[in-house]
């Protein structure tokens, strides 16, 4: 019995790594570091993250994505910027700090558009085409969850491309991310493969 759990350990782990490197693989040649080498696009999308990771301490991934995006529209890369994220918690309303940042950024109001039901990835990228119509755009975040996400999107048969913000390797943070993306792989494998989900039950709600 124990053989046959150090087996089933040993293979799970196996699997894991390889979805991990083969949404790399098939993702890397639509991600841009570069804004200048961007193709222009009419939207972004621009997905959330909570603000603070706890009291009085910023998130820099969310810092972060909120510059690129500006700098997205501000370089005239995109006319709309279609925000997406959880907006269920009295206490961390994703969607409302993204829109308000990104004026503060100089983003001009008209020119966001908010999608309140981005409860997970794979919600806000079904979304992008199904409730906002948009199937060509530019996904902002940081490269490792570009590559789920546009895994998800050229899956799904979208045209996406990624703009990637700047991460913060070598942090504690980023090494509690990047344990966290390999598990989130893994289900958006399961998803588009086996499960075939359809939007959250919160998600169709909105």
């Amino acid at each position: 019995m124990i053989r046959w759990i150090a087996v089933a350990f040993i293979l799970s782990i196996a699997g894991i790594i390889s979805i991990d490197m083969t949404m790399t693989q098939q993702t890397s040649a639509f991600i841009y570091t570069d804004l200048r080498k961007l193709p222009s696009k009419k939207t972004a999308l621009l997905l959330g993250t909570t603000k603070s990771i706890a009291k009085d301490k910023k998130n820099y991934f969310y810092i972060y994505r909120i510059r690129a995006a500006a700098a997205l529209f501000k370089a005239g890369k995109v006319k709309t910027i279609l925000v997406s994220g959880d907006n269920g918690s009295q206490h961390s309303n994703e969607t409302a700090a993204m829109k308000k940042d990104l004026i503060d950024a100089g983003v001009p109001e008209k020119h966001i558009v908010v999608d309140n039901a981005g409860f997970r990835t794979f919600d806000s990228i079904t979304r992008a085409k199904e409730v906002f119509k948009a199937e060509d755009y530019i996904i902002v975040s940081q490269k490792f969850h570009l590559e789920r996400a546009l895994f998800i999107a050229r899956k799904k048969k979208q045209k996406a491309i990624g703009f990637a913000a700047k991460d913060i390797e070598g942090t504690k943070a980023a090494y509690k991310m990047r344990f966290r993306e390999y598990l989130a792989r893994t289900k958006a494998f399961l998803d588009i493969y086996l499960l075939n989900p359809r939007l959250s039950s919160q998600a169709v709600q909105q």
